[in-house]
């Protein structure tokens, strides 16, 4: 799961690696998540670049934590992913309405989201 020879953080790497997870449904609402100790030792990198992943996640709404429960997939992951959705559907409107090509619009949204 983590490419040690990437130049993307190993944090950013099980980020993005549990967000895609999330959005594409592979990982269903609830599914416990691995503890962040235990996380570390199957990747062989340290508990806090586990614990900083977990708490993006957190803080994206895609995860929650219940103390000793466990880290699970939130359902609130499946309301945030709803709203970029409508989020989506109006901004393509809008960039059709102004004669935006795709390209163009993606372009933009590929800039903002690099910002």
């Amino acid at each position: 799961m983590i490419d040690h020879d990437s130049p993307v953080p190993p944090y950013e790497q099980v980020r993005a690696g549990f967000a895609r997870q999330i959005a594409d449904r592979e990982l269903a609402v609830g599914t416990r998540l691995p503890t962040v100790r235990q996380l570390a030792a199957d990747l062989g990198i340290a508990v806090n670049t586990v614990a900083r992943a977990y708490r993006e996640l957190e803080e994206a709404g895609l995860i929650e934590t219940r103390g000793r429960a466990g880290t699970i997939v939130s359902a609130a992951g499946e309301h945030s992913r709803e709203r970029v959705l409508r989020a989506a559907r109006s901004y393509a409107a809008t960039a059709t309405e102004v004669g935006l090509s795709a390209d163009e619009a993606l372009e933009i949204v590929r800039a903002a989201l690099a910002d």
